[in-house]
């Protein structure tokens, strides 16, 4: 059976990494390839369009690869191509991982087991719409269930008209109360579920007429809990068990040997955990503790957390546990590390960061001939390169001056500004070990807001792309 045979489209500037690239990652992929230089340096301002009117496609292609700053409807490449054409990644040296993405596909990945109990803390204190927009909020970034929080040792006469409310906006509803008249009203407002029973509110169980979850009345040593299941099992209720996750500090190791023990003895009880514990009483972001919890969970077979949002290094906990159900699900039942799967999770750190070596940088200073001005991370420096120049610093303010030295002509109140912010960010880069585009935001993995392209206008953009007699267009970036 003959190889692939795939056609790269890329510019002039370009050209030689990417021919570079591919000598390698052809001959451990096992395709064939061609390469068509279009007529512009810089390949993110080719659209569709330009490109069907200049490349060719060679016999027995099996698809075309584009760059992937590549925008616009691919349908006038395809229709000339004859054959599937597809955006490959933003930065080439990515092409490795890209094409191993591409392949592997994971088209069953998003699958999951565990349900998310959303907590909307302190809602007595909270008004009406308020409550509501929060619901709204948990709810688009993947609760499953809005659980109302409540005051300890008290009882809200408002509580009913609460969840009323919040079924009718569409939402399923918890009650977190240990009070039985208060919860009560809840469930005959619409509450499915109690959160929680022990030996001060077991004997009202019964007349609610929805599922509990059951906990000790002393942690420690689970005491009271069997007693409690028992009542709860002669009188028909149905019930979920949460032996109570305990913080760093204060037993947290015990606390985690006491869901093992529960699932050893009862391998057949719905359980739960109330991870809030651990989120909100560690000085630590979130996210990594949300992974680790959700995937004791899903070894265990828990299939419902509780969370919070108070806090604010936790306020994300919802959209974390909702991508972390997904992950530890995936990898528990394709029985393979949980690495490489979910990169929304990754924030602080980039999970791989592609940098130009120096001696390439010296290259495309010699090849530009604009003095339009292009930053890059490199071995612990931020870069500017333009036509005959590549300066470099340690620190933004120093490559700034050395910038000045040459009296560059562009260098505008407004390209400085435009200037002081992109070398901000590659500072934050190079603190954070994060890759660095410019004109692109850091990669905050499911935290990232887009941001606009600012180095070029609409009709900038279409005097670098407007046909010349020669065919060759402006290298301006």
């Amino acid at each position: 059976m003959s190889p692939e045979r795939i056609h790269f489209v890329t510019g002039r500037l370009a050209e030689h990494s990417l021919r570079t690239m591919l000598v390698g990652l052809a001959a451990r992929q096992g395709f064939e390839y061609t390469v068509d230089v279009l007529p512009i340096s810089v390949a993110a301002l080719m659209t569709p369009e330009w490109i069907s009117h200049r490349f060719k496609v060679p016999e027995n292609v099996a698809r075309v690869i584009l760059p992937g700053y590549c925008e616009g409807d691919l349908q006038p490449v395809t229709a000339k191509a004859e054959c599937p054409v597809q955006r490959g990644p933003r930065d080439l040296r990515q092409l490795p991982e890209w094409f191993s993405d591409s392949e592997e596909g994971n088209s069953d990945y998003g699958c999951y087991d565990i349900e998310i109990l959303a907590e909307i803390n302190h809602v007595p204190r909270r008004t009406h719409d308020d409550v509501l927009n929060i619901a709204a909020d948990y709810r688009e970034r993947g609760a499953d269930v809005i659980d109302v929080g409540c005051e300890p040792h008290t009882s809200w006469s408002g509580i009913g008209d609460c969840v009323r409310s919040l079924r009718d906006a569409g939402h399923r509803v918890s009650i977190d109360s240990l009070m039985p008249d208060e919860i009560e009203l809840a469930v005959n407002a619409g509450a499915e579920l109690v959160l929680s029973v022990n030996a001060t509110n077991r004997h009202a169980a019964p007349d609610w007429g929805c599922p509990v979850v059951a906990i000790p009345d002393d942690v420690d040593s689970s005491g009271g809990l069997e007693d409690t299941l028992e009542m709860l099992e002669v009188a028909g209720v149905p019930y979920r068990v949460d032996p109570v996750l305990e913080p760093i500090g204060i037993r947290f190791m015990a606390s985690l040997v006491r869901y093992w023990s529960f699932r050893q003895q009862h391998p057949d009880v719905e359980m739960m955990m109330g991870i809030g514990n651990l989120t909100e009483l560690t000085d630590v972001d979130s996210a990594g503790v949300n992974v680790l919890l959700l995937g004791i969970c899903q070894e265990l077979g828990i299939w419902s957390v509780l969370t919070t949002e108070v806090i604010n290094w936790a306020r994300t906990s919802v959209s974390e546990c909702d991508l972390a159900r997904r992950l530890v699900h995936y990898a528990m039942t394709q029985q393979i590390v949980a690495k490489h799967l979910e990169p929304r999770l990754v924030t602080l750190r980039d999970p791989q960061v592609y940098e130009p070596t120096t001696e390439e940088l010296e290259r495309l200073a010699e090849e530009i001939r604009d003095n339009n001005s292009r930053l890059f991370t490199s071995e612990g420096e931020i870069h500017l390169v333009a036509a005959d120049i590549h300066l470099h610093a340690e620190d933004p303010f120093r490559l700034f001056e050395r910038l000045l030295q040459i009296e560059p002509k562009n260098v505008d109140a407004s390209h400085a500004f435009y200037l002081g912010y992109e070398m901000s960010k590659a500072a934050t880069a190079l603190t954070l070990s994060k890759q660095y585009r410019q004109d692109e935001a850091l990669d905050w993995g499911y935290l990232t807001v887009p941001e606009t392209h600012h180095r070029l206008s609409k009709s900038s953009r279409s005097r670098q792309l407007r046909p010349r007699s020669d065919e060759n267009t402006s290298d301006s970036q």
